[in-house]
């Protein structure tokens, strides 16, 4: 029996492949162009196929069973690999293309008030960022570097160092005129705490940034929930609360004025930022250069005199 009659049909895989990456069939119908019901088709006949399940249906979302797993990894890596082949066969890719993968907060926060200094350099580099928050496919044929936070540990991702992180409480200066001392930890629990979903386990929100700082947290805390980093440093820019600031992703608002840091409690980050480029194929000349700046440009976090962050810290009074 030849190779290909033990296969699914190619048109199978690509389903299949995009289901297990979004982890939805929603998403991936929408990313096909095609309606759920074909989704969810195709991977129901692959699974008849094999005799086993692929996916575990759950409440509102689908979760890979141990064997999906397998053929997830093995699919994405063939998928890559295809992609790489057909564009250096036919010369499509670009070769002073730059494509960047990094969430929104820090493509937000930290990337694109630094990336016009790469730019200026080298302006015969044509630089696209792709902002997702979701875990990219590191060797997809597409990006050239990821920036993510984490522990430095990526299947198929050469991973580089560039910094870790502090958190501390800030909020906008009118806030903090009007909210009164907030001088010790603890007292932040009588002030709106901004807080934000992720599903990052190495991410730190107040259930973890409270207790580290010795304060039991309560049942329910006051303050609004907003579903991404962006949104919730937005709320408090606008004097709705306190949020956690990551220093790497605030510093530049701090040095603005336009947040404060509040006590001198702060923590640090589970993990690092790393940028993460594929190894499957070696950095083409305008990811070498991008490699090279942004690892310089880590070094070149501001410090104070005595080395410690330069973080704005105040004490607040009743107004």
């Amino acid at each position: 029996m030849s190779v290909r009659k033990k296969l699914p049909p190619l048109a199978s895989l690509t389903v299949f492949e995009a289901a297990s990456r979004l982890s939805s069939f929603t998403k991936a119908a929408d990313e096909l162009g095609i309606t759920q019901a074909a989704v969810s088709h195709q991977i129901h006949q692959m699974e008849r196929d094999f005799g086993f399940p692929l996916f575990a249906r759950l409440h509102r979302r689908v979760v890979l069973t141990e064997k999906g797993k397998v053929l997830s990894a093995a699919a994405t890596e063939a998928f890559g690999l295809l992609t790489t082949a057909v564009n250096d066969i036919t010369k499509e890719a670009f070769r002073d293309e730059l494509v960047i993968s990094a969430t929104v907060a820090f493509s937000y926060f930290w990337l694109m008030p630094r990336i016009f200094e790469f730019s200026r350099d080298h302006p015969e580099i044509e630089v696209r960022i792709v902002t997702q928050d979701s875990i990219p496919n590191v060797i997809s044929a597409e990006l050239d570097a990821v920036i993510r936070f984490g522990n430095g540990m990526w299947s198929n991702g050469r991973a580089e160092r560039l910094f870790g992180d502090e958190i501390f409480p800030v909020c906008s200066p009118d806030y903090a005129k009007a909210s009164g001392p907030i001088d010790c930890p603890v007292d932040l629990l009588s002030h709106s705490l901004i807080s934000y979903d992720t599903a990052d386990p190495m991410w730190t929100g107040w259930d973890e940034w409270l207790p580290a700082c010795s304060v039991v947290v309560p049942k329910k805390t006051l303050g609004l929930r907003c579903s991404f980093y962006t949104e919730a440093i937005y709320a408090a820019l606008n004097g709705q609360g306190i949020v956690l600031g990551w220093r790497h992703l605030v510093q530049d608002l701090l040095n603005q004025n336009r947040l404060v840091r509040v006590t001198n409690a702060s923590i640090d980050a589970a993990g690092a930022y790393y940028v993460v480029s594929p190894t499957k194929r070696q950095p083409k000349p305008a990811a070498r250069l991008f490699l090279d700046w942004i690892t310089s440009s880590s070094l070149a976090c501001p410090m104070d005199a005595a080395g410690s962050p330069a973080v704005q810290t105040i004490q607040t009074s009743q107004s």
